[in-house]
């Protein structure tokens, strides 16, 4: 790997100021990448960016599930850097739900927030992305491969965020675009905390992951960062339409 093998790269990474997202933004400054950090909460982002260049990075406080506000993100990356290179689609957002009790609304918000909105913004990015040959790569789950039970809607998200990868990635292949997506086990993030886990259950359930990954362990964010980098590299070039497994061996095992 070299240190500078994303230089000239623009990178949009959303789900910035935290866990896989904050990760593959981190590690794209550090390998010569210009990055469009994009996240809900500026402060976070903040956080993020104060430890780099502040010409390579762009601080973008914005909900992707807004219209005007995905617009913004492309607009302002092409004002500040020029073009865009790479879209990673780190945000994202989970609950627990039955096909008994989830409701229409957390059904709404779950595929609008997942699905719906990394839908959109490829989309608004892509002219620039087509245009400089670029590349998309989305964050799906082990559970877009694999059914679990209580997490229904977010299960069918991701399903959708992989097959939405490889539609995109036979489309695309003629103008030189490449879609790629990666599917984590459980992996140390906020995301849990973020829907309301408390710290206690959260414990629970990183220490029950030892039991349900083959290799003993759930994973990093920085694991997963790694691996949407060398799909946004040029040593990945000949790689589109795949979902890759980054999960501790979670994808061969039945649900428990």
């Amino acid at each position: 790997m070299n240190s500078e093998e994303l230089k000239g790269k623009v990178f949009i990474v959303t789900g910035a100021s935290s866990g896989i997202g904050k990760a593959t933004a981190l590690m794209a400054v550090q390998r010569g990448a210009s990055v469009s950090l994009v996240a809900r909460r500026e402060e976070k982002l903040r956080d993020v960016a104060m430890s780099l260049r502040p010409e390579q990075v762009e601080i973008i406080a914005a909900d992707i599930t807004k219209e005007d506000e995905r617009k913004l993100i492309v607009d302002q990356t092409k004002e500040r850097f020029g073009a865009i290179d790479v879209l990673v689609n780190a945000a994202g957002v989970i609950a627990n739900g039955t096909l008994e009790n989830t409701s229409l609304e957390q059904w709404d918000w779950m595929l609008d927030s997942n699905l719906r909105s990394l839908f959109r913004l490829t989309q608004l990015a892509l002219p620039s992305i087509i245009e400089r040959k670029g590349n998309i790569v989305n964050v799906s789950s082990v559970t877009g491969i694999r059914s679990f039970p209580n997490v229904l809607a977010y299960c069918v998200s991701k399903a959708g965020v992989d097959q939405l990868t490889h539609c995109a990635a036979l489309e695309l292949g003629p103008k030189g675009v490449r879609v790629n997506a990666v599917d984590p086990g459980v992996v140390i993030t906020n995301l849990h905390r973020s829907s309301g886990m408390p710290e206690e259950s959260y414990s629970k359930f990183i220490e029950h992951g030892k039991t349900t990954h083959p290799l003993g362990r759930v994973g990093t964010p920085e694991e997963v960062a790694e691996l949407i980098l060398f799909l946004a590299s040029d040593r990945a070039g000949w790689i589109s339409g795949a979902s890759y497994s980054i999960d501790g061996g979670r994808a061969q095992t039945c649900a428990r």
